[in-house]
């Protein structure tokens, strides 16, 4: 995505709120290729004075507490993702669509913070023998989740194994099978 300058951004919105031409218009005229950065560009301006056309350097990030009241507050209402981020002081109405899709997907968990990065891997999986007592607290469900998958994965990397090792004896077993069989034949033919 081009990046556009300071100046720039208030040229276009001030063309635009002076009446100088369409979103559409203005877009071709500085030889944009869409006219939603300007829409994006009027409305935060409308919304949230100049320092909104400011390129932010810092990533603004939001509680897990935050995040979930204004997906409630959009879930329960019929306001606009647009209307919902002006009233709380978002500038990108996209960053509440998502949250909101997120919940729809996952439940209310897929807006806590995970860690990034890749896992660590570990040398030698670890076998439990001992029996998996339950207890009666709240369980985070995706972390049981992955914890499922992990013995699942654990399961058929040992089946695989397994059937790895037996195929191996079955091919050694039918090597020396054809040894014995051409033995035998030999001692046919030199006894005649």
């Amino acid at each position: 995505m081009a990046k556009y300058s300071f100046e720039f951004k208030k040229q276009l919105v001030k063309e635009y709120l002076s009446g100088q031409g369409s979103f559409e218009y203005l877009a071709k005229l500085h030889g944009m290729p869409d006219k939603t950065p300007i829409q994006n560009w009027v409305q935060n301006y409308q919304s949230f004075g100049e320092e909104s056309l400011l390129r932010s350097r810092q990533k603004k990030s939001y509680s897990f507490e935050k995040k979930l009241s204004i997906v409630e507050l959009y879930l329960s209402s019929e306001i606009s993702y647009d209307e919902l981020a002006v009233q709380e002081g978002i500038s990108n109405p996209a960053m509440i669509a998502s949250w909101v899709k997120r919940v729809r997907a996952a439940g209310p968990d897929a807006l806590r913070p995970h860690k990034k990065g890749r896992k660590k891997t570990l040398d030698k999986p670890k076998i439990n023998n001992k029996p998996h007592v339950q207890d009666d607290r709240v369980v985070d469900t995706s972390a049981e989740h992955v914890k499922e998958l992990e013995d699942e994965l654990l399961k058929l990397r040992i089946e695989n194994a397994f059937l790895k090792e037996l195929r191996r004896l079955r091919l050694e077993d039918e090597a020396k099978m054809r040894e014995w069989r051409s033995s035998s034949t030999v001692s046919e033919e030199s006894s005649n």
